[in-house]
């Protein structure tokens, strides 16, 4: 795509929205049957030194991450080492607890995010080390400091953490979707314990350098050893101002949530996978057949979205099927996505935490396929409802991974608060709300069986309510 008279307005369009979020450097990329179709890098990788972002700059990917680990799953499945439907305890039998729920979990529960399990604290412990020597962890969205929990270095150690913390199961394994770092960790140690080798080795060695994935990593040494690595920046928590963070965080009991490092280029060769039946530059990765059950919706968790392993998937995508995910963490807002009918896929990289990088990159994919900018595949009839009947909705919800959530009623209107953003909400029936611009997902509110609300579905996560 070249400087036409159609790209000029969302170059600036895409300038003006790095200026308004304080997005230090970006890079987004699309191609369309494994060729570069449109690219724009924005801002830096370094600024002090205006060090400029190219395709082959290395980002943090955070949860973009978990498509990685499935797909390893899914190489041990195709090796016949193991299956999807298999019980979880058959390989972690340090959960084993007769006659619980745990028992009745398999693969297939953690890949899709419905074992069960609500948000743990596991993954705030896993990197407690690097949060504790980061003094710009104060300014992170989340909650993290205030917890006087272990640290989680080992496999040892977070498998007895999951096996005795006393937590409340959100429902039998299969009912609820609700997103879960903590059963990512399983399944990377599941890959250890299975292949034989490290989750990091057997991820390098049977998807990463096949795809030709050069600039791909889990070794934070390697973030010094080369050269065209982004600097981390931390967005101040009144918002006004970024200055750089250049700590990168780790997490060595849960590298398999979040913590591969990659560029723009890397991840648009992977993303040829997802398109191509499996396979990347003439390479096989995974079977056609494997592919298929990644990307197939397995579990429907909004309406007309649904997740399949470690992909979010709209089956309807302008009659298209759409595959995507995005990455939040320290340094970190990364997205990816595909449509797979027209072998087409896009990235954006970005090194600053909470900010909407989806966004950005969909508006990319909607330009180059000739949409308006902020064309939606999906839209919401918005009712109304008496403010008496909001009331039931107010209250404090707060998870074990740090998030806090408020939603109190002013003026006749629904608001909610978290990470120090306010939003106000609009009915759209069910206990199913959306934020006025519509841009942050679908919130759902769900009911105890005394019609009383007892928690927030919010960021795809089961949050419970105080003092229910």
């Amino acid at each position: 795509m070249g400087e036409t008279a159609a790209v000029k307005p969302f170059h600036e369009y895409a300038q003006e929205y790095v200026e308004k979020h304080l997005i230090p450097g970006a890079i987004i990329g699309v191609d369309s049957d494994g060729e570069r179709m449109y690219e724009l890098e924005l801002g830096y990788r370094n600024v002090a030194q205006k060090l400029p972002v190219t395709g082959d700059t290395v980002f943090g990917i955070a949860s973009m991450t978990k498509s990685f680990t499935s797909a390893g799953v899914m190489k041990l499945q195709e090796l016949g080492k193991l299956s999807v439907h298999d019980r979880i305890v058959d390989y972690l039998p340090e959960l084993k607890k007769p006659g619980t729920q745990v028992e009745r979990i398999t693969l297939h529960h953690l890949m899709t995010h419905t074992a069960g399990y609500p948000p743990l604290a596991t993954h705030v412990y896993a990197r407690k080390n690097s949060i504790e020597q980061d003094p710009s962890a104060k300014d992170y969205g989340l909650d993290l400091l205030n917890n006087p929990g272990p640290h989680i270095e080992t496999y040892d150690e977070m498998l007895a953490f999951m096996a005795t913390d006393d937590f409340e199961w959100l429902g039998e394994p299969g009912q609820f979707y609700s997103y879960s770092n903590d059963s990512y960790g399983l399944l990377g140690v599941i890959i250890g314990r299975v292949s034989g080798q490290p989750y990091e080795e057997f991820i390098e060695e049977n998807i990463l350098k096949p795809a030709g994935m050069k600039n791909s990593f889990f070794d934070m040494r390697l973030l010094e050893e080369k050269e065209d690595v982004t600097t981390l920046y931390m967005k101040a928590k009144d918002g006004t101002h970024v200055y750089e963070a250049p700590l990168w965080w780790d997490a060595p009991s849960m590298r398999s949530v979040g913590y591969l490092k990659s560029t723009a280029n890397d991840i648009l060769r992977y993303l040829e996978m997802y398109w191509n039946g499996g396979v990347v530059g003439g390479t096989q990765i995974l079977s056609k057949e494997s592919v298929g059950q990644m990307i197939h919706p397995h579990v429907e968790y909004e309406p007309g979205r649904c997740y399949g392993y470690g992909l979010r998937i709209v089956p309807d995508y302008f009659g298209s099927t759409l595959i995507s995910h995005g990455g939040g963490l320290k340094g970190v807002s990364s997205y990816m996505c595909a449509i797979i009918e027209k072998k087409k896929a896009g990235v954006i990289l970005t090194n600053v935490s909470d900010v909407d990088a989806g966004g950005l990159l969909m508006s990319t994919m909607n330009v180059t396929e000739g949409r308006k900018l902020d064309a939606s595949p999906s839209t919401h009839q918005v009712l109304e409802i008496d403010a008496e009947e909001l009331r039931k909705f107010v209250g404090s919800f707060i998870s074990n991974e740090g998030m806090n959530v408020k939603v109190s009623l002013n003026k006749g209107k629904l608001t909610i608060e978290s990470n120090e953003v306010s939003r106000k909400l609009k009915y759209i029936g069910r206990n199913f709300f959306i934020d006025e611009d519509e841009k942050e997902g679908i919130l759902q509110f769900i009911e105890n069986r005394s019609g009383e609300i007892e928690r927030i579905v919010y960021g795809g996560r089961h949050i419970m309510k105080e003092n229910v």
